[in-house]
C-alpha cells in the first residue's frame, strides 16, 4: 500500500501547450508532480501516436470525424500516460531494490527533512537482509508524482458543424474537462484564468469530483488564484454545487511564465500572509456550504472538512526562497516552472529554443501583448516565431492561417468567433487603418499597425517545440516556436540534469551562476512598478475618475507591500546575507513609487 503523501516539496506547473505535455512520463516515477495542458487535442493525439509506438502499445486513431473526438483524444492520451507511468514506477522500484548506486542517487534527490530519506539511509546502513527490507520499504513508502492536468477556463470556444452551433458541452474547455473526467487518472485538474460559471457547473456531471464514504476524492479541483478574495468567491461558488477545492495554487501576478494576471498592486508577500491567517475561514466556509449542497443532492456528506492545500509558484529560484515559503507561510508545495525548461529529462523543448533560453538575459525577457487573449504574456525575444511573423509583416502578409482556432474568441465578425492573430482578422483591421491613415501622424499610424500585427499564433507556436524535439512532422504555415518563461529565466544559463535541478531546489547544489539575481519578492515589486508606469504612459483613452482611482489604489497597495516587507525581513532569520541590500532596494523603490505622478481628471 503506497502512501498518498507527496515525496517532494515542489511541483512542476503547466508550461505552454507542449513544454510539460509529457512531463509525468519523464518525472512521475521519482514522485515529482507535474501538470499537462489539455488544451490542444491535436498535439495530444500526435503525442499518443509517438508514445504508443515508443512503448509498444496498440494505437487506434481518433479522427475529427468522430462526434466527441476532442474529449476522446484527451481521455485516451491520459490513460496512456497513466499506464506508462505506472509501469515505469514498478520498474524503478525494482531497480532501486537491486542497485545501491541507483538507490543512492535517488536518496540524494529527496528533501533533506524527508522521513522517507532518513528511512532509506538507515536501511542502507543495515547490511543484513537489506534486499528484502528495502523492497518492502519501497512498496510501503514510495508514491508516483501526481499526473495533473490544466484547463484555462477562458479557452472555452463555442464549436460549430457548418453553421450549426453545437451544445455547450462541446465547447473546448467543457470537452477537455470531460476528457479528464472520463480518464483512469486519480489526480487533479488545475483551473486557471479565473471563473467560468458554465464550466464550473459542468463538474456536477461527474461523480469522481464528489467525496466517497472514505472522504476520498478520485478527481480533485485545484484553483490557480492571485489573491484571497478570488479564492473565497470561486471556492464558495463550487461548494454550492457540492464540489470541494482541494488546493489553492497562488501564482505571482507578474513574476511568472505565460499569461500574467496582474493584481491591483497587491504583492505576493501580503497575499500569502492573508492566506496563512485566513486559511481556516476558507476551509470552514466552503465545508458548510458544500455539506448543504451534498445533502440536497442526497449524496454522502463528510462530517469534517476535506484536506485543503495552499501552494505557491512564480519566480522562485533559490533553496532559501523555497525553504522560506514552506516555513514562514506554511505552504504545502512550491512550484518551480521556468528553470525546468533547461532540464531535458523533465520538459519537452527543442534544442534551438533551449539554447535561446540558456542565453537569455534580463532585457530579453519581457511582458508582451502578443497573446490574442488580450492578457499580458511573458515571453522571450529572438524566437523563431518572431522571425516568421516579422517576415510575413514585411511581405504584407501579416497574420496566421489559424489552423487550430483555440483562441478564435472574438465575436466581432460573427458568432463562430475569430482569432485576433489570424490573417483574416488582421487584413480587415489593417484595411480599416489604411482608410484613416491620412488623419494620423506617421508615429501613431505605425503604433496602431504594430498593435494589430504583434499578435502571435500561440496555438501553433506553443506546441511546435514538442514536434521538433520528437521529430514529428509539422504541417501548414511556418510559425516557429513561442516560449513563455518567467523573468527568472535570466538567472539560469545552462542545461542541467534532473538530479542537479532537484538538488539545487533543496540546497544540496547550485546551478545558478548569476549572483546578482534579485530576491523573488523584490523582483516582483520592481515588475509592478514598471507595470504601473507603463499603464499610465501607454493610456490613449480619455481618462475617467475610475481609472485614476484604480491607479491610486495600485500605488497605495505597493507602498503598503513595501512596509510589510520591511517589517517581515527585519524579523526573519532568512535572507541574512542579502538583507541589507534588500532593505536598501525597498527604500529606493518606495521613493520611485512616491515619484509616480497619477494624472488628475480635468473637468471642463
Amino acid at each position: 500500500m503506497t502512501t498518498n503523501k507527496p515525496l517532494h516539496t515542489f511541483h512542476i506547473p503547466v508550461m505552454g501547450l507542449a513544454y510539460t505535455i509529457d512531463s509525468p512520463i519523464r518525472v512521475a516515477k521519482y514522485g515529482i508532480a507535474s501538470v499537462i495542458s489539455i488544451a490542444d487535442d491535436e498535439l495530444i493525439e500526435k503525442m499518443r501516436v509517438f508514445y504508443s509506438k515508443k512503448f509498444g502499445v496498440p494505437y487506434q486513431e481518433i479522427t475529427q470525424k468522430m462526434q466527441d473526438y476532442r474529449a476522446e483524444r484527451i481521455t485516451s492520451y491520459l490513460n496512456l500516460v497513466d499506464k506508462i507511468v505506472k509501469e515505469k514506477f514498478e520498474s524503478f522500484k525494482v531497480e532501486l531494490a537491486e542497485s545501491k548506486l541507483a538507490l543512492n542517487n535517488y536518496i540524494a534527490m529527496l528533501p533533506n527533512k524527508s522521513e522517507i530519506k532518513k528511512g532509506l539511509e538507515n536501511l542502507m546502513e543495515d547490511g543484513i537482509a537489506f534486499k528484502d527490507n528495502i523492497k518492502q520499504y519501497l512498496e510501503n513508502n514510495l508514491s508516483i508524482g501526481a499526473i495533473d492536468v490544466n484547463i484555462m477556463t477562458k479557452l472555452d470556444k463555442d464549436n460549430f458543424i457548418k453553421d450549426e452551433q453545437l451544445p455547450v458541452e462541446f465547447n473546448d474547455a467543457h470537452a477537455a474537462l470531460r476528457g479528464f473526467a472520463n480518464s483512469n487518472l486519480s489526480s487533479s485538474v488545475v483551473l486557471s484564468a479565473g471563473m467560468n460559471p458554465r464550466l464550473f457547473a459542468y463538474f456536477e456531471n461527474f461523480p469522481d469530483f464528489f467525496p466517497d464514504v472514505n472522504n476520498h476524492l478520485k478527481k480533485r479541483i485545484i484553483l490557480k488564484v492571485s489573491d484571497f478574495r478570488s479564492a473565497m468567491i470561486q471556492g464558495n461558488f463550487l461548494a454550492k454545487k457540492g464540489l470541494w477545492v482541494s488546493e489553492y495554487r497562488i501564482e505571482s501576478g507578474l513574476n511568472c511564465g505565460g499569461h500574467a494576471f496582474a493584481t491591483e498592486g497587491i504583492l505576493l508577500g501580503p497575499i500569502l500572509e492573508e492566506f496563512k491567517q485566513k486559511k481556516e475561514q476558507l476551509v470552514q466556509s466552503a465545508h458548510e456550504i458544500m455539506v448543504k449542497a451534498l445533502a440536497q443532492k442526497e449524496l454522502y456528506t463528510p462530517a469534517t472538512p476535506l484536506d485543503l492545500k495552499i501552494t505557491i509558484q512564480g519566480g522562485v529560484g533559490t533553496s532559501e526562497e523555497h525553504d522560506f515559503l514552506l516555513a514562514h507561510y506554511q505552504v504545502d508545495s512550491v512550484g518551480w516552472g521556468t528553470p525546468f525548461l533547461l532540464v531535458p529529462e523533465a520538459t519537452s523543448v527543442d534544442a534551438e529554443t533551449r539554447k535561446l533560453l540558456m542565453n537569455a538575459k534580463e532585457e530579453d525577457l519581457y511582458l508582451s501583448h502578443i497573446s490574442p487573449l488580450g492578457v499580458p504574456f511573458n515571453t522571450l525575444r529572438g524566437t523563431t516565431n518572431e522571425m516568421f511573423k516579422q517576415k510575413r509583416i514585411d511581405e504584407n502578409k501579416a497574420g496566421s492561417s489559424c489552423p487550430k482556432r483555440f483562441l478564435a474568441l472574438s465575436k466581432e465578425f460573427g458568432a463562430e468567433g475569430i482569432c485576433t492573430s489570424s490573417k483574416k482578422f488582421q487584413e480587415v483591421k489593417l484595411a480599416e487603418l489604411d482608410a484613416i491613415k491620412e488623419t494620423l501622424t506617421e508615429e501613431n499610424f505605425e503604433k496602431m499597425k504594430f498593435n494589430i500585427t504583434e499578435k502571435a499564433c500561440l496555438c501553433v507556436g506553443l506546441a511546435n517545440a514538442s514536434y521538433l524535439e520528437n521529430n514529428i512532422k509539422i504541417k501548414g504555415q511556418e510559425q516557429g516556436v513561442i516560449v513563455c518563461p518567467g523573468p527568472n529565466m535570466a538567472y539560469f544559463d545552462k542545461e542541467v540534469s534532473l538530479a542537479e535541478m532537484v538538488q539545487h531546489i533543496y540546497g544540496n547544489g547550485n546551478v545558478m551562476t548569476d549572483s546578482n539575481r534579485p530576491n523573488l519578492f523584490i523582483k516582483e515589486l520592481k515588475m509592478y512598478i514598471d507595470y504601473l508606469k507603463n499603464e499610465i504612459k501607454g493610456t490613449t483613452i480619455d481618462l475617467t475618475a475610475g481609472q485614476i482611482k484604480k491607479w491610486n489604489i495600485f500605488k497605495n497597495n505597493m507602498l503598503e507591500g513595501i512596509n510589510f516587507y520591511q517589517n517581515l525581513f527585519s524579523n526573519s532569520n532568512y535572507f541574512q546575507k542579502s538583507i541589507d541590500k534588500m532593505q536598501r532596494q525597498l527604500e529606493e523603490y518606495k521613493e520611485s513609487i512616491l515619484f509616480i505622478q497619477i494624472p488628475e481628471l480635468i473637468v471642463l
